[in-house]
Parts: structure tokens; C-alpha cells; sequence
């Protein structure tokens, strides 16, 4: 049984934390928050030891990976204390909000074989892997261009966006790697963004939505469109368009009822709440990649690398906002 330490005790860190236990082949031994009492809960609810130091958890001989759900400043440095100490890890993204302390950490790293994993979980849901599989199978023929809406359904706490670190960072990051699982490399990023004349983002300097268009390497066109609020909850939807079709992910209900009448037609019932709800085998899928690789003595399908190449989409798409131009990237 791998033996993990998870630091973060929060909402995503108590989903890390089933995940780790029903996988069946990993033990969750420690959980490490600030907060005593939310540490103390968790690590509670599955006998594992707990600390309000991640050191006690990393410095453990028996532990063999780290998977790090703690808020995201405290990232690349756990990051960082975990490959050091001979773990594998799995990190929550974004590695961090500045390219260069990446970079930085990278360099402190390298030498040591690192084992790093990046949770951009989308790429694990059902749905959206059957869609990339029939496209790398070529059922649609070349991908001509790539559709991706991510709306929340409802903006963050202002405390928050204080320290997010804007919604490309924190918020279309996944929406960048998703397009790069489909398109590969990046080589241009155009985006628009509003606050919507929201008080609450215009004091943050953040964006309340925003439209990015992308243009891979291989001259294939993407479109990301999100919103911080959506009055229908949680819109998570993704097309494919290839010369020879279309392929298309839509929105999670609780059930597929659909009901008509004289006054409407195909009605479905609401749309799933928020990412807890929406993403759930996503995260088991996840953890089960992280597992694998493991076992299997390979690099994970998603690592290091990938975070740095969203991040570098994020702050194309912040240097286009600002200068209303398409921004060249590499790297991307």
C-alpha cells in the first residue's frame, strides 16, 4: 500500500482524502493543516496521524508521496520540502502564480528524478477523456477547433480574489491545459475581459468573465469562454470539431429526465452545483493515474512541465487583456 501525506485539510483536501482511502491501494497516513481542529477532523475520519506542521508528515521515513491540497502560496515550497525529501508528489495547480519561482524550483529539483504530478483534474472526467480518445482516434478527422465554456455559479468570496491571483491563474488555467490536452502546444493567446461594472471586481482588478481565442502549432483554433457566476449553476461544457464532425460534452443533471409539454420541451432538471458535485470520478481517476505511474515506474500523463505551460497561458492572456493585442507565446 503507498503510504500518502495530504496537506490541506479543506474542502478539495477532504475529496483528495476519499479519493486516497477508496482507491484501495493507497493508505492515507497524515494530515497536515495550520488549522489544528480541521487536521484533527480529517485525519479523525480515517485513523491516519495529523499535524499542523507539513514537515512532521514530510520528514516521515515511512511516507511514500505527498499530495498537496493546501492553499496555493504554500505550493512550490511543499512542493519543493517533498521532492527534496525523496517523495512523490501530487500537487493541486497552480504550481504557483509567478514563472519564475518555477522556474526557480525546478532548478532546485531537477537533479533529484522528480516524480511530479499536477492535479488538473478535467482531464479525467469521463466524459471529456471520451471525447479526447475518439478525437485521437481520429473519428472526426483532423481537430479543426475546440469549444471550452467554464462557468461558476457563483463568484468567489472577495477575500479570495484578493489573493487568487486573477482569474486566469486561478480560474482558466484549467480551461488552458484542456486545450493543450486537445491541441498540444500554444503558439497564440487574444483574450477580452469585463468586470461587469461589479464593484467586488473592479476593487479586486480581477475579471467577473472573460472570452480567450488560442491558436495551437498545428493551426488549430480554440475558443474559452468563462463566467464567475452562471444563474444555471455549474456550466462546464466542451465541442470538437473536426473535418469530418463534431463531438461534444454537455452539462451533468442529477438524472436524465427529460420532460415536454405544450409549453416547453426536452426541460431537464438543474445543473449540477459546483465542482464537488460535477467532478467526482474525475478525482478518483485522477489519484488512480497518480498511482499507476507510480507503480509502473513512469511519468505521469499530466507533470511539471504542464503546469508551467498553463501558467504561461494564463499570463499571455493577462498581457493581451491589458494590451488589447495577440500575444506570441512559446513554451505554451
Amino acid at each position: 500500500m503507498l503510504r500518502v501525506a495530504l496537506l490541506g485539510a479543506g474542502r478539495i483536501g477532504q475529496v483528495h482524502a476519499r479519493s486516497i482511502v477508496e482507491s484501495g491501494e493507497a493508505e492515507l497516513a497524515w494530515v497536515c493543516d495550520p488549522v489544528a481542529d480541521a487536521a484533527r477532523a480529517l485525519a479523525g475520519r480515517y485513523t491516519a496521524r495529523w499535524s499542523p506542521e507539513p514537515g512532521d508528515a514530510i520528514g516521515d521515513p515511512s511516507v511514500d508521496a505527498v499530495l498537496i491540497a493546501s492553499s496555493t502560496p504554500t505550493h512550490i515550497e511543499l512542493l519543493r520540502a517533498s521532492v527534496l525529501a525523496g517523495k512523490k508528489v501530487l500537487c493541486e495547480k497552480p504550481i504557483d502564480l509567478d514563472l519564475a519561482r518555477i522556474d526557480a524550483c525546478w532548478t532546485a529539483i531537477q537533479g533529484r528524478a522528480p516524480f511530479v504530478m499536477l492535479g488538473f483534474n478535467r482531464r479525467f472526467d469521463p466524459t471529456f477523456s471520451e471525447v479526447n480518445q475518439r478525437v485521437r482516434a481520429g473519428e472526426i478527422g483532423s481537430l479543426r477547433a475546440l469549444r471550452i465554456t467554464s462557468r461558476d455559479p457563483q463568484p468567489p468570496p472577495a477575500a479570495y480574489l484578493a489573493v487568487s491571483g486573477g482569474m486566469f491563474r486561478d480560474m482558466t488555467i484549467h480551461d488552458f491545459d484542456m486545450a493543450r490536452f486537445f491541441l498540444g502546444d500554444i503558439i497564440e493567446v487574444s483574450a477580452m475581459a469585463s468586470d461587469d461594472r461589479d464593484p467586488m471586481f473592479i476593487e479586486a482588478g480581477d475579471h467577473a468573465q472573460a472570452t480567450v481565442s488560442l491558436r495551437s502549432r498545428d493551426e488549430a483554433l480554440c475558443v474559452i469562454v468563462n463566467s464567475r457566476s452562471c444563474a444555471y449553476g455549474y456550466d462546464q461544457r466542451l465541442e470538437a470539431f473536426g473535418e469530418l464532425g463534431s463531438l461534444e460534452a454537455g452539462n451533468m443533471t442529477a438524472t436524465t429526465v427529460r420532460a415536454s409539454s405544450a409549453t416547453r420541451t426536452g426541460a431537464a432538471g438543474p445543473v449540477v452545483n459546483f465542482f464537488l458535485e460535477r467532478y467526482p470520478q474525475a478525482y478518483k481517476a485522477e489519484f488512480a493515474e497518480f498511482v499507476a505511474a507510480i507503480h509502473e515506474d513512469r511519468e505521469p500523463s499530466v507533470g511539471f512541465a504542464d503546469g508551467r505551460a498553463a501558467l504561461i497561458l494564463a499570463d499571455a492572456a493577462n498581457e493581451s487583456v491589458a494590451t488589447g493585442r495577440i500575444v506570441a507565446v512559446t513554451g505554451g
